[in-house]
């Protein structure tokens, strides 16, 4: 997907735009100490981490909308989890009803984060927000706090430059397990429905092109993720004893796993499917770099490089329950576990996704080998609908705030709560925006946000928000 080639609304008026653009660089020094804040709270909502820490940083999240002063309501609520007694992590709403016939927006992020890992491999604490050049260090500082900070800085320049009762309908979602699989969402948007109700959702949780290109994102890939195990034996054996006549689990089941791939590396499961869609050209040595390919080591599979990222299927193993190397013994394994991550192409449902690698495994289980799963989670890919009125408002935003022409592109990733957002609120145009650029390493040790980056992802909205409170007229439909 290149920039968009249809023609551009009418411009946010000049003394809109610079008092906007004022607003928000005055601002900033508060946005970065206020994101600091937040990093230092470790809202890991994993189970095994404290909770506490979570609510702790939910209630940091509210107290940051309430001093803002535009909204009608602002709650921490929890939600049950599906098919379990639990309650989900808590998640901070706030509302504000429209007037003046204008639309209301939903601005979505996360406060949530992944676990650190290994404290080690981090440059400097990940706890402890780090400025190093114009990049601020930290989990979560990019992943999704950020995000929240963009939210919560905009509103105040719009505050700034508006005045503190506009007529925009505005609504706030900031989730609380989103990085643990957004196990409460479903029942968090039946029970908050009205609440939550926009007419456009702004997932602020996606990336840029480069630190001074901006993108909008398109499309997404779902995800298929699931426990594999192999059984063959009714117990363990002595592998010289026994080996070369009796199967074992291992051989098995890496005979299965070979099977999921071609020798390029394409994904050769029947009934996977990918998506027809242009992408740009990306040179291939960019691509090692951001991969940090190994020397001689090729890419895998078929077609454009970004075609392989955002419109075709993968299949990764990302973990074993198997002996270490230090504890193996000579034996025979009677049973194996892996976990599989399949990412389905847009225009596949999760689950028709699933049932043909599940038929594909069950198909090539050499020896007479038991295969079961478990642990299956689906989540579906998204397209966004690039014909509606918000995307020409967003991409003129992001042209004035950037000034660059933006990309539309897709992600490799999966974020399946926005197609549960679609399915929720069908009337409701999804906008995916991010505060992320090719360095920020989410998820990943040293993940950082660029200075200059969050500056103008926080403009850009504040355009937006401007732009729908009247700042300029907006198409018949909107009203």
């Amino acid at each position: 997907m290149t920039s968009d080639p249809r023609p551009a609304r009418p411009s946010t008026p000049g003394d809109v735009r610079l008092r906007l653009a004022d607003a928000v660089r005055d601002g900033l020094p508060a946005a970065i100490a206020d994101l600091s804040t937040l990093v230092r709270i470790p809202s890991v909502s994993w189970d095994g981490f404290d909770p506490q820490r979570v609510q702790e940083s939910a209630e940091t999240v509210a107290a940051l909308l309430r001093e803002l002063g535009v909204f009608d309501t602002v709650t921490i609520e929890r939600a049950p989890v599906p098919g379990s007694e639990q309650r989900g992590q808590p998640a901070v709403i706030a509302r504000r009803e429209p007037r003046a016939g204008r639309p209301t927006v939903m601005l979505y992020a996360h406060h949530d984060v992944q676990p650190p890992g290994r404290e080690e491999d981090w440059h400097s604490p990940p706890f402890e927000p780090t400025l190093r050049g114009d990049r601020l260090y930290g989990r979560g500082v990019a992943d999704d706090k950020a995000g929240v900070l963009a939210h919560v800085a905009a509103i105040r320049a719009l505050v700034d430059v508006q005045g503190a009762d506009p007529d925009l309908g505005l609504v706030v979602f900031i989730e609380g397990e989103e990085e643990f699989g957004s196990r409460s969402f479903e029942t968090m948007l039946a029970q908050h429905r009205a609440l939550l109700t926009a007419d456009v959702i702004v997932v602020a949780d996606s990336d840029n092109w480069t630190t001074t290109i901006p993108s909008l994102t398109v499309g997404l890939r779902g995800n298929a993720a699931f426990h594999l195990t192999v059984s063959t034996l009714g117990h363990a054996s002595h592998s010289g004893m026994l080996g070369g006549a009796a199967p074992d689990a291992m051989l098995a089941l890496v005979r299965i796993l070979a099977s999921l791939h071609d020798d390029d590396g394409s994904v050769a499961v029947e009934g996977l499917t990918s998506h027809t869609q242009d992408v740009p050209a990306v040179a291939v040595e960019r691509f090692r770099e951001d991969a940090a390919l190994l020397e001689g080591v090729s890419p895998i599979g078929r077609g454009e490089i970004l075609h392989r990222l955002w419109a075709q299927p993968a299949i990764t193993v990302t973990g074993i329950d198997a002996p270490s190397v230090q504890n193996a013994s000579n034996t025979l394994l009677p049973s194996v576990t892996v976990k599989i991550s399949c990412r389905v192409a847009p225009g596949q449902s999760a689950q028709d996704a699933f049932t043909a690698i599940e038929r594909h495994i069950r198909h090539h289980a050499p020896f007479g080998a038991h295969v079961s799963f478990a642990a299956v989670d689906l989540g579906d890919p998204f397209l966004v609908d690039t014909a509606g009125w918000a995307v020409d408002e967003v991409l003129t935003a992001m042209e004035e705030a950037w000034g660059e022409v933006p990309q539309l592109t897709g992600v490799g990733g999966s974020i399946p709560f926005i197609a549960q957002l679609a399915q929720t609120f069908p009337q409701a145009q999804v906008l995916v925006t991010g505060v992320e650029d090719p360095e920020t390493r989410a998820h990943s040790p040293n993940e950082s946000l660029h200075l200059g980056v969050f500056h103008r992802a926080i403009l850009t909205e504040a355009l937006l928000l401007a732009r729908l409170d009247g700042a300029v007229s907006l198409p018949r439909d909107a009203d």
